[in-house]
């Protein structure tokens, strides 16, 4: 029951996602208001792979058509996902599409073992917080609210 609900919730956020594009490489979501990285020439183009912390710190200090950058919240970044498609699970208006192998952090940390954190495949598109803690270096896509 619960992966009816999931699949469902995913099916219905995915109907409502609008993306644009800016030219300053942020790609915003009009259904929730969240506007993503999407650019990163301050990483010399290459999508950051860090620790989980050190994702945090990225996010925090990302100067990217302005401030207010913070690692996403796993319902945040699973919004991005796009179920009807794999490799990558991804919205086509992101023009930096995630590396096929590789995985996502979410600030998110596991309820009883906070040495874990959730992230995401941009692969299939699952959602997972096992195998990995959070020294491990994972890829980072930045979210902030609306400006």
């Amino acid at each position: 029951m619960k992966n009816i609900l999931l699949i469902l919730t995913a099916l219905s956020v995915a109907a409502m996602a609008e993306f644009s594009r800016s030219a300053a490489g942020v790609v915003t979501d009009s259904a929730t208001g969240l506007q993503w990285q999407d650019d990163y020439s301050d990483n010399g183009g290459e999508i950051p792979k860090l620790s989980w912390v050190d994702a945090i710190n990225y996010c925090e200090s990302l100067m990217l058509d302005g401030s207010g950058w913070r690692l996403p919240n796993i319902r945040e970044l699973n919004s991005i996902v796009d179920f009807s498609h794999r490799n990558p699970a991804i919205y086509s208006e992101f023009k930096y599409n995630p590396y096929t192998t590789g995985f996502y952090w979410s600030s998110t940390t596991k309820k009883n073992n906070m040495n874990y954190a959730w992230y995401i495949s941009f692969y299939s598109g699952d959602r997972r917080f096992s195998r990995y803690d959070k020294s491990y270096n994972m890829y980072v896509r930045c979210v902030r609210s609306g400006q």
